[in-house]
């Protein structure tokens, strides 16, 4: 049986550790605050937001939530942003996706000041992480996937990663991730896609399978190789008739027949999810560190 990779045990060893440098910098009353923006009344925007403004708090951050309504202009928010951008007070921003349209994401996402940038989308920061400068923030969701390899003890040298998917969210940057020279990446890289030729023999070559495409249950038993790590990103909703929702929640992983053929493996939920809130307020706190000098 596969060795499950607890995602929700090593986002608290890292929350500790994010509580530890909050309370080093109120000792020198400094404060790490973090603003969340949210537009419209997406039900999981809500949830998600709620739950990172519940942990911050808990961590000790000084946080708030703008909600603007669906109709906003994009005029408006650029405006908002570039007020919490000014403010000294505020070190990190997040914009939560989706947005309404018509307004474009990436134009938001460049207009949030990158050194307040904590969700790492920023054209300076993504250019930073392919160009190998620690400087920048990196995306949390791959940023957690790489934490748990690391806290893991998965050796990324040398291994052949492949990365399902090739989303500017996920896919992109943690084949940046891994490619770069350090002892906790240096992994040869394959990025699979809609595109890709055969499928199933590169996945079968994979040290380490990251997998998110968003597609439910898409990696099967066969397209493993026996002893692989098997890092599960996709979050699905699928019919479930006889639940209370009729629907249910799976990755892109099929990880009950799985479980007998890889050597680890992320459960979901309970393994990605947790991490991405996780590096969210390390980000946080790194961007008050670095503001503060």
């Amino acid at each position: 049986m596969s060795q499950i990779i607890d995602g929700r045990a090593i986002a608290q060893q890292i929350h500790a550790e994010t509580a530890a440098c909050v309370a080093t910098l109120k000792s020198r009353g400094i404060q790490p605050g973090l603003v969340f923006i949210r537009v419209g009344e997406d039900p999981a925007s809500q949830v998600y937001v709620g739950m990172k403004e519940k942990k911050s708090a808990e961590l000790g951050f000084r946080s708030t939530t703008l909600v603007l309504p669906a109709d906003t202009s994009e005029a408006e928010l650029l405006a908002r942003i570039d007020g919490f951008n000014a403010d000294p007070s505020w070190h990190g921003i997040l914009v939560q996706a989706p947005l309404p349209h018509p307004i474009r994401q990436a134009t938001v996402y460049a207009r949030v000041a990158p050194e307040k940038d904590v969700d790492g989308f920023h054209p300076v920061n993504v250019g930073k992480l392919l160009l190998g400068d620690t400087d920048g923030f990196v995306p949390c969701t791959p940023g957690g996937v790489h934490e748990l390899l690391i806290r893991s003890k998965i050796p990324t040298e040398g291994a052949e990663v492949v990365v399902l998917g090739r989303g500017n969210i996920v896919g992109k940057p943690m084949s940046s991730i891994l490619m770069q020279k350090g002892r906790t990446a240096n992994a040869t890289v394959t990025v699979v896609h809609s595109g890709s030729r055969d499928v199933v023999a590169h996945c079968r070559r994979a040290d380490i399978l990251i997998a998110a495409m968003g597609v439910p249950e898409f990696v099967k038993a066969n397209m493993v190789k026996p002893g692989a790590t098997v890092i599960d990103v996709g979050v699905n909703r699928i019919p479930a008739p006889g639940t209370p929702s009729g629907t249910r929640l799976v990755g892109d992983v099929a990880f009950a027949e799985l479980q007998s053929v890889a050597g680890h493996i992320t459960p979901n939920p309970g393994g990605v999810g947790p991490m991405t809130i996780a590096m969210l307020l390390a980000n946080t706190t790194r961007a008050a560190e670095q503001q503060s000098r």
